[in-house]
């Protein structure tokens, strides 16, 4: 009995919370003011209903939340650059490219971006998963004293916003540099 007496009291409060009229008043200054409170004068104001679009929710995101430095891993295939690019890729170094000792470790990553990156967007450098270098409005990029071995690189195209648009195709490059003595 208390138990549906509790539910009951709960449902009249609920209804009428939901059913609050909205009293408008205009200030001495002209400001319009919207209030529950019918103190002040204020004439009741008719309200169309909201229309209620409920959230996906953490899974129904399309990629998980960003932690600085760490990229959320995307599949093999990045697709199709989005609009209004044609192009978005990694022109140099070459996919499965040696680089000989001579190169004491440094290499220019260069992009073709077609047509040019528009003034409000910016790419950024990962090397093995990981942001080397922070967003610019490049077109180059310079990786130093990288060490002897294996790395993969990509570029990924961050709107106005900062949010991911598109990244290019891994690639993958070895450094033959003599071990240091």
């Amino acid at each position: 009995m208390k138990k549906a007496l509790l539910a009951m009291v709960g449902l009249l409060v609920t209804t009428s919370a939901l059913a609050t009229t909205i009293y408008r008043t205009v200030d001495a200054q002209g400001n319009v003011i919207f209030t529950d409170s019918p103190d002040g004068g204020g004439e009741p104001v008719e309200l169309t209903p909201l229309t209620v679009v409920p959230s996906r929710g953490l899974s129904g995101r399309a990629e998980p939340p960003r932690v600085e430095g760490v990229v959320p891993r995307v599949s093999e295939s990045p697709g199709q650059p989005f609009m209004p690019y044609d192009a978005f890729r990694i022109v140099s170094p070459a996919h499965g490219a040696d680089l000989a000792a001579s190169y004491a470790g440094n290499v220019q990553v260069e992009l073709a971006i077609q047509p040019e990156l528009r003034p409000d967007h910016r790419v950024r450098l990962l090397l093995d998963g990981r942001v080397s270098q922070t967003a610019m409005h490049t077109t180059a990029f310079m990786l130093t004293d990288l060490d002897r071995g294996q790395y993969v690189i990509q570029a990924e195209l961050l709107d106005a916003g900062g949010d991911i648009r598109h990244r290019t195709q891994p690639v993958t490059l070895r450094v033959q540099r003599s071990p240091a003595r």
